[in-house]
């Protein structure tokens, strides 16, 4: 199967802590989303997101620094595991810009999840900081 890689840059106005609790935080990431989320704070531990649409396994975890995660959709052939990264770096004026890397995603769907993690990620934790002033 073909694959693609993902790679976008974000930057929102959060700490980086802020930023990793979001995704990490299972009620948090609940809250955003509008979604169920199961999350384990721990490397080798696994997560569901998004009504279990999302699941995967803890690669690495570093606070407020890093996320290294196995994922898969139900929409994925079965077994197929794709690597989600997500880097935080603090930018001056109280910004964090979040650096997004998504391995081995099937060709066949690289558009929609290009833009699934805009919609259904970076818009919602846009908002949710919003809404938080």
């Amino acid at each position: 199967m073909k694959t693609k890689t993902i790679k976008q840059q974000i930057e929102f106005f959060a700490t980086p802590v802020q930023l990793y609790n979001m995704l990490m935080d299972e009620k948090i990431h609940a809250a955003f989303t509008q979604a169920a989320a199961k999350i384990s704070n721990s490397v080798g531990g696994k997560f569901t997101a998004w009504d279990g649409y999302i699941s995967g396994k803890n690669i690495e975890l570093i606070v407020g620094k890093k996320i290294v995660q196995e994922w898969t959709s139900t929409d994925m052939p079965d077994g197929h595991i794709s690597i989600i990264t997500f880097e935080f770096a603090e930018q001056k004026k109280g910004n964090t810009l979040i650096k997004f890397t998504h391995e081995n995603v099937p060709a066949d769907q690289y558009d929609e999840l290009l833009k699934g993690w805009i919609d259904f990620y970076w818009e919602p934790m846009k908002q949710y900081l919003a809404n938080l002033k």
